[in-house]
């Protein structure tokens, strides 16, 4: 019964893995100057840098549909797409924090 649980956290750990690697590679961001240098280092600090991206890109995306709105760009196409990217982004971001959050969940139903 053990091995099978510590064999799921595994797979479970290198979904987590393959999925923030996959966000911090779509997401080509750069969080701001200073943003990072007070957060704790490890997944801790990935899952913040994730959070600032996702946030950085919807940001970007809202301006963007801004500008089509009010008339100062005709890019509706590219309005449009970076919307996309910023839902499956977040989209993404969620399902990474779902996966965690049912790992954590296991972890702490083990027994000891």
């Amino acid at each position: 019964m053990g091995y099978e649980v510590a064999s799921g956290i595994q797979s479970d750990l290198a979904l987590i893995r393959a999925g923030a690697q996959g966000l911090a590679d779509s997401l080509a961001v750069a969080p701001a100057a200073g943003a990072s240098s007070g957060a704790p280092g490890g997944f801790a600090g990935s899952m913040l840098d994730a959070v600032h991206r996702v946030d950085a890109q919807d940001r970007a995306a809202a301006d963007k549909m801004a500008d089509v709105d009010s008339g100062r760009s005709d890019d509706l196409v590219g309005a449009m797409l970076a919307s996309q990217e910023a839902s499956l982004s977040f989209s993404m971001l969620m399902q990474v924090r779902n996966k965690v959050m049912g790992a954590v969940e296991d972890l702490i139903k083990l027994p000891l």
